[in-house]
């Protein structure tokens, strides 16, 4: 089994910024993805960015420029710096981690950081 534990959500105003952390710990193999996504009230979960193993990194169109994913893989910790924030940026931003098992791959969640962006 993997946990995931998120932290650094919270209140803030426009503009401004804040560091979200994803720590895992348990068994973690060889990993392929470890992902942020974030849900709104009211609409689907979406995929904010990624990280592969490899340390290559993807993003939604909606954050690029302004949301930085990264990974400290001695402390299997992934961190999303976002900064500029907008208020369409409130949801709960949820930690996932894909690594390989057997011959396929098993996914594993969070429970959830809840960042709230106003004024």
């Amino acid at each position: 089994q993997v946990q995931l534990v998120e932290s650094g959500g919270g209140l803030v105003q426009p503009g401004g910024s804040l560091r979200l952390s994803c720590a895992a710990s348990g068994s973690i193999s060889s990993i392929r993805y470890m992902r942020w996504y974030r849900q709104a009230p009211g609409k689907l979960r979406e995929l904010v960015a990624a990280i592969t193993g490899g340390g290559s990194t993807n993003y939604a169109d909606s954050v690029k420029g302004r949301f930085t994913i990264s990974r400290d893989t001695a402390k299997n910790t992934v961190y999303l710096q976002m900064n500029s924030l907008k208020p369409e940026d409130t949801a709960v931003y949820y930690c996932n981690l894909d690594q390989y098992w057997g011959l396929g791959s098993m996914d594993y969640w969070g429970k959830g950081t809840l960042v709230t962006v106003s004024s």
